[in-house]
């Protein structure tokens, strides 16, 4: 029995020898010539059967029956049958555990592949999204270009278009002046025809004319001579006779000639010292400001001047609508300070030349009811060394104005130059210090207004005293519209 479960028996403990296997039959499991004969007949597999290994096995079978250690090897067997199935059991187990962890790897692997395949059909989806909207910006993008086109060609048919009116109005006007100047030349010409004509006629009458008058006029001539000379000849005589009258008549002439030589020394003192404090100063170019020589030299356009009316401040200055909503507010604050007697705010006002810059400072000093003063950068460095007293005199002179006086200085970056970057002269370097010195706090006398083409190249001190910055644009189409029609017909 021990043998049949594959267990050998102890020393001491017969269980007779072993049993023989059964024979092998040829060409059967375990043969060495393994698949290389026929399969035997029916008759041929009992024929050469040994029953001897049957008779061992049961003999061995009843000798373990009867043996005392018969129930240990059955339990010996049922444990190692116990053990073979829980053996089997693990190795199912561990089977059925690496079929679920195959199973697990197969669902991450398959969550795998279905997040790359949702992030490919993502980044697809955004590739496709942003060709799309590529392609819509492209086509607005072409839309747009295809607008500005025919908007530009629109503006040049209109523009070809005013300017053929303008040439047929040019050639109508062109055609009425030549033929108003032919009309009043033939008018001229027949005027000179007719009057030579009549003088052709009256050409005697004339000429007897003429010489009676002539005639006349040299008698009454030479009678004024005859009766200039006897009264002359008479009271020098009585003069010349009369000793005392000669001697007041020289000591009257030579208080005469030390009272007027007097005169005009002291006139030509006065007139320098009011001519320095109320005349017009070297630097400043033009003034609205009347002086003493001024009013007697022109006394009926002085007296104009000051019954003038303040005017409005753009009157006949063409600006941009948005440039000429900001100039306007500056306007009506300067009236509001001259009014309330406050300080006045300093103006720069930059563009390319010929833009209105000169043109609005005076008219925002007439409508302010200020006089207004201009003078120019390049004024300044020719002067030298004087440039320094020529300025304080400005200031001087326009601390003086009872109703105020706006400075304008054109082309101020001329002299305003910054003095650490640029190579100044010493002068022109002291005559900007008294600009700054004279400029350092607002003043209720006069108001500052810069005018400059390049306003990047002032001193840094001059951008602290400036408090409003206008920029100044060349006119655009509606503004040289309106300069047109203001023009009137060339």
């Amino acid at each position: 029995m021990s043998w049949l479960f594959g267990i050998k028996g102890s020393k001491g403990e017969g269980t007779g020898p072993p049993l023989p296997l059964p024979p092998v039959q040829p060409g059967g499991e375990g043969s060495g010539d393994r698949g290389t004969g026929d399969r035997p007949g029916p008759k041929d597999k009992w024929s050469n059967f040994d029953p001897t290994g049957l008779e061992r096995a049961a003999k061995a079978a009843r000798e373990l029956e009867h043996s005392r250690h018969a129930k240990e090897a059955l339990s010996l067997a049922q444990m190692q049958e116990q053990t073979l199935q829980l053996e089997h059991q693990a190795k199912l187990k561990e089977y059925e555990a690496a079929v679920e962890q195959l199973k697990g790897d197969q669902i991450r692997v398959q969550a795998e592949e279905r997040r790359k395949t949702l992030s490919e059909e993502t980044r697809q989806h955004q590739a496709r999204a942003q060709y799309q909207d590529k392609l819509a910006r492209q086509r607005y993008e072409d839309q747009l270009k295809q607008q500005q086109l025919l908007n530009e060609e629109n503006l040049r048919k209109q523009e070809e278009s005013v300017q053929k009116q303008e040439a047929l109005r040019r050639a109508t006007v062109e055609r009425e002046m030549e033929l108003r100047h032919k009309n009043e030349m033939l008018r001229v010409e027949a005027e000179a025809r007719a009057r030579a004509k009549a003088e052709r006629e009256n050409a005697d009458i004339i000429r007897e004319q003429i010489r009676l008058k002539a005639a006349e006029h040299r008698q009454t001539i030479l009678e004024s001579i005859r009766t200039a000379g006897t009264l002359f000849g008479e009271g020098f005589r009585a003069f010349v006779t009369d000793w005392d009258k000669v001697t007041a008549t020289v000591a009257g002439l030579t208080l005469l000639a030390v009272g007027i030589y007097s005169a005009k020394n002291a006139t030509s003192v006065a007139g320098r010292y009011f001519e320095a404090r109320l005349g017009k100063p070297s630097l400043v170019r033009e003034t609205s400001r009347i002086t003493v020589l001024e009013a007697l030299r022109h006394p009926i356009q002085v007296s104009r001047r000051l019954l003038s009316k303040p005017q409005d401040a753009l009157e006949g200055v063409v600006l941009s609508p948005s440039l000429e909503a900001r100039v306007r507010d500056i306007a009506i604050a300067t009236r509001n300070t001259k009014k309330n007697r406050s300080l006045y705010r300093n103006v720069l006002m930059y563009g390319p030349p010929g833009t209105g810059k000169t043109l609005f400072a005076k008219k925002l000093a007439l409508h302010s009811g200020m006089d207004y003063a201009i003078m120019t950068g390049g004024d300044v460095a020719p002067m030298g060394r004087d440039g320094v007293t020529a300025m304080h005199k400005v200031f001087d002179w326009a601390s003086t104005s009872r109703r105020g006086l706006l400075l304008f200085v054109d082309e101020a970056d001329a002299f305003l130059r910054k003095r650490a970057t640029e190579k100044i002269s010493e002068d022109l370097r002291a005559t900007l210090n008294a600009f700054l010195h004279r400029t350092g706090q607002h003043s209720s006398k006069f108001m500052l207004v810069l005018a400059s083409n390049q306003p990047e190249q002032f001193d840094w001190a001059i951008n602290d005293r400036i408090d409003e910055m206008v920029s100044f644009e060349l006119p655009q189409r509606e503004e040289r519209e309106r300069l047109a029609l203001e023009a009137g017909p060339v």
